[in-house]
């Protein structure tokens, strides 16, 4: 008989990971691995295969471990499978592979206005709908007769219960494929035939069914544990945050900080939010919530950043130590020095994609880069935030929620509003438990970040003097 617990299974671009709770939110045990593409006949895909293998053993280890009675689904958008019956007719394709440049100009004379999908134009694969081109224009052959359509994250609930569904967050996640206030298929899905393709939509929290005797058989999971539907990665965090008693009511805005930092809004009804203010062209786009509620949301890829200006995780500048309690201290001088960073080392994407990053003034070493770097983190965030309106309560989680430098700074700079950190690693993982039970209470409070003891007003208009004045390439 199956018990309480849950498995959340999170399949990042990165990494996968697969966490056991208990019913009350305590975990219990993990695993982890690296992921990578293959290269599939037709395209580079995501290593399903590789990602089941490990999967299988590691299911069987937590297993002995509680009794679960639910499998919560998670991934990355940008990713859908197409499925032959009970097989896999064609791996999900991976979003870093650039199309052939003239099927671009094909494709953008396609897709609906932004206005309808709140979806962006984004370089490599990271519109579905440019994926589900790029494969049927190169290769006409790979639709079967009776093919299905599964977003990600439901590509592993298929897998493991044997029942096809999609799911709006990952159909609403810069896919061209979905429009948010009129929560239907875009014209471009529907003309193309896609539409018709995709499983029937269901609802995150839906039970699909058990596992399967296949399943149960290879894992020892009882055969009567259930498989949720499961939703977007970006979103279980947001709906895991949400859930604090501070935030009941507000104007909340959560942003998700590692590789990429996404801030996703939720209006408060009282300000309902203009879709007219996004600019795609400053990557602002639409995103769309469990309850299938349009969610502006604004991206940078800060982490990427961060590995370009102090190096990679191994680097001693990106010590938890050092960045929370070492490089806050050089605060002071790097404001004194005028010395900064002026976006963008991550070219294409975020508020000023065509911008060249370059320091401005001399190029600091040691604890006071490291403060530099934390306060040009605040400032992108800042000009992300202004661009969805967001106002009263900001959220920030992830990798960088302990980024004093950050958090210090982008207070002073959202003085009009409550900026909470949660130090919580498993911000995801909670919002995945909420889909089983949404009584669920936060482990841990918010807490509410202080702005920096400094006079940073000067040092932010000279940030912004640079922007006016700095290099940019077509």
């Amino acid at each position: 008989m199956a018990g309480d617990c849950v498995l959340v299974l999170d399949v990042g671009k990165s990494n996968t990971k697969l966490t056991l709770w208990t019913a009350a939110g305590r975990r219990l045990a993990g695993r982890v691995r690296p992921n990578s593409s293959v290269r599939a006949p037709t395209h580079a895909a995501l290593d399903v295969e590789g990602i089941e293998s490990w999967l299988e053993g590691s299911l069987a280890e937590l297993s002995e471990i509680a009794d679960v009675g639910f499998i919560v689904p998670v991934a990355h958008g940008a990713a859908a499978a197409l499925l032959d019956g009970d097989q896999l007719a064609l791996p999900p394709a991976c979003y870093e592979e650039f199309p052939p440049p003239p099927l671009y100009a094909e494709y953008d004379a396609l897709r609906d206005p932004f206005v309808d999908t709140g979806s962006p134009r984004f370089p490599e694969g990271l519109n579905l709908g440019a994926q589900l081109y790029r494969l049927e224009t190169l290769a006409p052959q790979i639709w079967p007769s009776a093919g299905v359509l599964v977003t990600y994250p439901q590509y592993w609930a298929w897998r493991l219960s044997g029942i096809a569904s999609t799911e709006v967050t990952s159909l609403g996640c810069h896919s061209d494929l979905w429009r948010p206030f009129e929560r239907r298929f875009s014209n471009l899905a529907v003309k193309r035939g896609w539409a018709e393709r995709f499983a029937p939509l269901r609802d995150a929290r839906e039970i699909l069914g058990p596992i399967t005797r296949e399943w149960a058989h290879r894992t020892g999971l009882p055969s009567d544990c259930q498989v949720l539907c499961g939703v977007h990665d970006s979103n279980a965090a947001f709906h895991g945050a949400r859930a604090h008693s501070e935030l009941a009511g507000r104007d909340v805005t959560v942003i998700s900080t590692g590789t990429w930092f996404v801030a996703m809004r939720a209006p408060a009804p009282e300000s309902p939010f203009d879709p007219g203010r996004l600019c795609p062209e400053r990557d602002t786009l639409l995103n769309v919530d469990i309850d299938g509620n349009p969610a502006p949301s604004a991206r940078f890829m800060g982490g990427r950043e961060v590995e370009f200006l102090v190096g990679g995780d191994d680097s001693p500048l990106r010590a938890p130590d050092f960045v929370r309690d070492v490089a806050p201290k050089a605060i002071c001088d790097v404001l004194v020095s005028g010395s900064m960073i002026a976006p963008t080392f991550a070219r294409g994407v975020g508020p000023f994609p065509k911008r060249e990053g370059r320091w401005e003034g001399p190029e600091l070493k040691g604890a006071a880069r490291r403060a530099a770097v934390g306060l040009y983190l605040a400032l992108v965030a800042d000009a992300s935030l202004s661009l969805i309106g967001a106002c009263d309560a900001i959220v920030v989680e992830g990798r960088f929620a302990e980024d004093a430098s950050f958090i210090g700074m982008l207070a002073s700079l959202r003085s009009d509003a409550d900026v909470y950190i949660t130090t919580s690693n498993d911000a995801l993982a909670f919002g995945a438990q909420r889909l089983v039970n949404d009584a669920l209470t936060p482990p841990e409070a918010l807490k509410k970040a202080s702005p920096l003891p400094y006079e940073v007003g000067a040092y932010a208009s000279r940030w912004k003097h640079a922007l006016v004045g700095g290099r940019e390439r077509a």
